[in-house]
């Protein structure tokens, strides 16, 4: 059945699906109804399609599956509606002023000449037509996200593509579905298939074969971190996606590949005897990458400095000696043009960064120091003494004009005022990163490149230290020889043991180092629970949102999704003085503790310096903060960052954010925390690995708890199975070497 009538009050709604319950004023009878919609407006007059059902606990609501939005027709509906909101530039008293004039032409004239709202007084001609232009756009949004609708997209995936395609979404849609794969962001092959299905469009269309090929690789790419796939290989995993086999559709899926060739989508070549397929954008990547390093290598001093003095007078001035290995770190990265510094915790890093600082500044030279994340940036600030930045924020992300140009304001054509940069934690920056960064370096700039070869590899596509390191064409400084570590800390130790493929010592007589036997899945989460909430602000004095769960897995009972429910449940718990949200299957509420999950580049944010506010764009993957601020009525969430940046995120961004009571391993890579909880669960061998709990456990900075059974902690630091990912950056670095060599010689 059919019911019509103006929303008189939202009740609740889930901005990430467009689920909302609302009451309708439906001949004069407040009726409750649930279903989706793209925007809930009070006043907005909606005819929807459904039946009454008897819902046990709320009673009898008006379940719809299909709407439209129908213009009021009385004066004071007209009025009610255009002072909603909806329209931007038009509040109450405009409403007012304009239905006064207008009467019940009053929708034909915004539409139809809009240039008539002038004759009212405050309305000049600009906005006249400027109220007319998104009175139109309004009708365009409605009627295109209803059509997406009917395909079960989510109103916010559907209000993504319209972002991309506008009017013509709907034209796009029924002539090639699969084009979402290649221009939204969020839409994969699975979704435009069942829109195609729909449609009718046969299952060896050309466009449907490229459209799974195309998934195939952003898939290797975005999920586990390869720059390129070998063609077979590729072929194999679009076979099983498009349930085509592929020795009867050989012809179809070479075409396809063709296609995506010839617009430049990928790059077709040839590594190590076998045929390769490349995202052309990540090909740019690691070749700019390749190139640069190899230039800015070509630079070193054929004059080697004798820096023996400066090491010795920092060795004096700090009452400390170095090992020869640290020595000779220290020279090759004053004398070198690109040197790489790894090595485990407690091998001196640190201090050989501070050495290093020392010098350049004897020698009046400027230096930029960076990190990949907010966290690993304060801590290299905190213990240099020195500013230290995200390589983000010192790229600085363009706005305006600018960003349709280059994506950051330091580039190849605005390169950063420095002779040196020292980037720390350089084991979690992937390939794309790095390209921005070496294109903003000056040609005769020294980088400097810190960090752990045995960590995971970055979250992001590529295997960049691993890939400079065994491309031998620079200088590796490797350090073995422990320096920091207490006698009654265990945490080094341990960390050390465990990449040596030996099990810790857990006999939980350190201060810094514990084990909890627990077999039952349900224990186990209910100790770390109890850790957090409890047992460890009671013993550590932090308070529980100090203390950090790193779990191996997502799903499960310790999985971070039920942990973060259960945390949340524990530390911030619902309360009527609390605002909340729902966002897919998540609850967010006011004082939560939240991740970034994705690269924002045009989210603003501010931060008060001092007494000045700064300003300015881009949030990213890994940064925590803690929501300040929800808004019912326009589902906008404020989230203050660690670092003191402060996000107004709209309805449309939230789904960024995820619960970080709990986070996986793999994204606390490049933070250090107080204390960190490691459940030690049973998994699939390929994700339990040894380098996933040695980089667990190197991330905390005075206290590792585990809580599981040994044997399960056994087996992951017994296994050293590493995923190989294909990446041409190793070839990249040695091919450009051998040209810049020719070159110069």
């Amino acid at each position: 059945m059919r019911i019509e009538g103006p929303i008189e009050d939202v009740i609740f709604r889930n901005d990430q699906n467009g689920y909302t319950v609302f009451i309708i004023d439906f001949k004069s009878t407040p009726v409750t109804c649930t279903g989706k919609l793209i925007n809930a407006n009070i006043g907005e007059n909606l005819a929807l399609d459904g039946d009454y059902v008897n819902n046990s606990k709320y009673g009898y609501q008006f379940a719809f599956s299909s709407y439209e939005v129908i213009l009021p027709t009385t004066l004071a509906g007209i009025e009610k509606y255009l002072a909603s909101g909806l329209i931007k530039g038009v509040g109450p008293a405009t409403a007012k002023n304009i239905v006064n004039h207008f009467k019940e032409q009053t929708f034909d004239i915004i539409e139809m000449s809009p240039s008539s709202l002038a004759e009212i007084k405050n309305i000049s001609l600009k906005k006249a037509l400027d109220i007319g232009d998104k009175f139109k756009e309004l009708k365009k949004l409605q009627n295109t996200v209803m059509f997406l609708q009917k395909y079960n997209l989510t109103t916010n995936m559907a209000l993504k593509i319209y972002d991309v395609y506008g009017d013509k979404t709907i034209e796009v849609i029924k002539t090639n579905p699969y084009r979402l794969v290649e221009d939204v962001d969020g839409i994969g092959f699975l979704s435009a298939d069942k829109i195609a299905k729909s449609i009718g469009i046969n299952e060896n269309s050309e466009y449907r074969v490229r459209a799974g090929i195309l998934h195939s690789l952003n898939n290797a790419v975005e999920k586990t971190g390869n720059t390129y796939m070998p063609k077979n290989l590729l072929f194999s995993q679009a076979e099983n996606i498009l349930e085509l086999p592929f020795e009867n559709n050989k012809e179809l899926f070479d075409d396809a590949l063709q296609g995506l060739t010839l617009d430049k989508t990928v790059i077709l070549s040839w590594h190590e005897g076998y045929e390769i397929v490349i995202p052309s954008k990540y090909y740019f990547y690691e070749s700019s990458v390749a190139q640069k390093i190899a230039l800015l290598n070509s630079s070193t001093v054929l004059e080697k400095k004798n820096v023996d003095d400066d090491i010795d007078y920092f060795e004096k001035r700090n009452k400390i000696k170095f090992h020869e290995e640290q020595k000779n770190a220290i020279i090759n990265s004053i004398n070198n043009g690109v040197s790489v510094i790894t090595g485990g915790p407690g091998t001196g890093k640190t201090t050989i960064i501070k050495c290093i600082i020392e010098i350049l500044k004897q020698n009046n030279q400027k230096f930029i120091l960076l990190a990949p994340t907010g966290r690993a940036a304060k801590r290299m600030s905190d213990s240099t003494g020195e500013e230290a930045k995200t390589i983000h924020r010192a790229l600085e992300v363009a706005s305006g004009d600018l960003a349709k140009l280059s994506r950051f304001v330091y580039n190849e054509n605005n390169p950063l005022k420095t002779d040196a940069v020292i980037v720390d934690e350089v084991s979690m920056v992937d390939v794309a990163l790095m390209s921005h960064l070496c294109k903003a370096l000056p040609r005769d700039c020294k980088l400097i490149l810190v960090g752990d070869k045995d960590q995971l590899p970055s979250v992001g596509a590529g295997n960049v230290l691993d890939d400079i390191i065994k491309s031998k064409i620079v200088t590796i400084s490797m350090l073995t020889k422990i320096f920091r570590q207490n006698d009654d800390s265990l945490i080094i130790t341990n960390a050390h043991l465990i990449n040596d493929g030996k099990m810790p010592l857990i006999n939980n007589s350190s201060k810094d180092f514990f084990f909890e036997e627990k077999s039952d899945l349900n224990s186990i989460k209910n100790s770390i629970v109890d850790m957090v909430v409890n047992r460890l602000p009671k013993f550590t004095g932090l308070d529980s949102c100090q203390i950090q769960v790193l779990a191996p897995l997502k799903a499960g009972v310790c999985g971070i999704d039920n942990l973060n429910k259960c945390l949340q449940d524990s530390i911030n718990p619902s309360s009527i003085q609390k605002m909340e949200i729902a966002v897919g299957n998540s609850i967010f509420r006011v004082g939560d503790k939240v991740m970034q999950t994705t690269n924002n580049y045009n989210l603003v944010w501010k931060k008060m310096n001092g007494f000045i506010e700064e300003e300015g764009e881009g949030v990213f993957n890994g940064d925590i903060g803690y929501i300040e601020l929800i808004d019912f009525q326009t589902n906008e969430m404020v989230v203050l960052f660690e670092d003191g940046r402060r996000c107004l995120y709209p309805r449309t961004e939230i789904s960024q954010l995820s619960l970080a009571y709990a986070i996986t391993i793999h994204k606390s890579q490049g933070s250090e925390f107080d204390v960190v909880i490691i459940p030690a669960i049973a998994g699939p061998s390929m994700i339990l690995t040894r380098n996933l709990i040695y980089t667990a456990v190197t991330r905390a900075k005075k206290m590792v708890v585990i809580v599981g059974e040994q044997k399960n902690l056994k087996r992951m630091v017994s296994n050293n199975y590493t995923v190989q990912r294909f990446t041409l950056l190793k070839q990249l670095l040695i091919d450009a070497d051998k040209k810049i060599k020719e070159l110069f010689n």
